[in-house]
């Protein structure tokens, strides 16, 4: 069960509302959105929704079954739309393309991407400065002056940024240089991370775990709600399978499933999902026509020279025959 509370309840209201819970043996937490506020309540399913209903203070009360109740679409009837400010929004018809490098090298890489970006009305760049890496002798990214660099270029032309946050003492260096946290499929499960992103107002991409499954995600997805932060999206990257034909097995299902069990944006990575560059364009039709909200894909100038995930980036012209391909599908833009 969800209580809303009106805006103008007082401590009082609180108090009271709080007391009914607690004699009717509901646990319950008090969640503020900065928006709106609400106690999240476990407890009998089956009750007469009535006795809290006409308590001052409540707006309205959902009754929702499932574990992950915030992130739930059992009691949102509006999909939730992720607002980037200068007009660029993520969800609810918007399908929304994420493009740039697995990993950040140059300024001068960053300025050819933007521009493609910029040419082809892209709004928002990926790009990672905190690589997690197999090896520990791969390239693990240009830290926190890359990031730097890659906001100053970015915001000069007009571009969104989106980048990987690895570890709880990252999180306020990076904060005033990203537009989107990316938690990427190693930390789905890193609880303490997720609850310090929970307590920002600053939107966040959720990767599923390379083995987890979508319960898992959507609980994980719960925690970070459940301290506050309401702008969060979900990604399908693809899991960990038996075959080793391709990187992972993308979960096409999962677009359409999580869709029904979330209000949230569900964002599909085809790059990772496959993990071989020809096949990419298609993985990402395929995921647009399951009505995926938005593509996160790699881009590089020169894909063979790419100091990170080589094998699944597209080049210019491949990512600016994908972007046409989606924005002329129809059933892409009526998902």
């Amino acid at each position: 069960m969800i209580i809303q509370l009106k805006q103008n309840f007082s401590q009082y209201d609180a108090s009271a509302i709080e007391n009914k819970l607690a004699l009717n043996k509901f646990v319950f937490l008090h969640v503020d959105t900065g928006k709106k506020q609400y106690y999240v309540c476990n407890g009998k399913h089956e009750i007469d929704l009535r006795i809290f209903g006409g308590l001052k203070g409540v707006d309205d009360i959902f009754r929702v079954t499932d574990q992950y109740k915030l992130v739930s679409s059992q009691w949102r009837i509006e999909p939730t739309v992720i607002d980037l400010g200068d007009g660029i929004k993520i969800g609810k018809g918007n399908l929304s393309i994420m493009a740039g490098p697995c990993a950040i090298e140059s300024e001068d890489q960053v300025e050819q991407i933007v521009a493609h970006l910029v040419k082809n009305k892209v709004h928002i760049m990926r790009g990672g400065v905190f690589k997690p890496r197999s090896s520990p002798y791969s390239f693990r990214g240009l830290g926190l002056e890359g990031l730097q660099m890659f906001s100053r270029v970015c915001r000069n032309n007009g571009i969104k940024i989106i980048t990987e946050v690895m570890e709880l003492n990252q999180v306020d260096d990076m904060i005033d240089y990203v537009d989107i946290f990316q938690v990427g499929a190693r930390n789905s499960q890193n609880f303490n991370l997720l609850d310090a992103l929970g307590g920002l107002r600053k939107p966040v991409l959720l990767k599923r775990g390379i083995s987890g499954t979508l319960e898992e995600l959507l609980q994980s997805a719960e925690y970070m709600y459940s301290r506050g932060n309401d702008q969060l999206m979900l990604c399908e990257r693809g899991i960990r399978s038996f075959e080793n034909t391709y990187r992972n097995t993308f979960d096409i299902n999962a677009i359409a499933v999580l869709k029904e069990k979330s209000h949230l944006p569900v964002i599909a990575d085809p790059s990772h999902g496959v993990g071989i560059r020809r096949y990419v364009p298609v993985i990402a039709l395929a995921a647009s026509v399951a009505g995926a909200d938005g593509l996160i894909y790699e881009v590089h100038p020169t894909p063979e020279l790419a100091r990170s995930d080589a094998q699944q980036t597209l080049n210019f012209e491949e990512s600016a025959r994908l972007i046409e391909k989606l924005r002329s599908f129809p059933i892409a833009v009526c998902n």
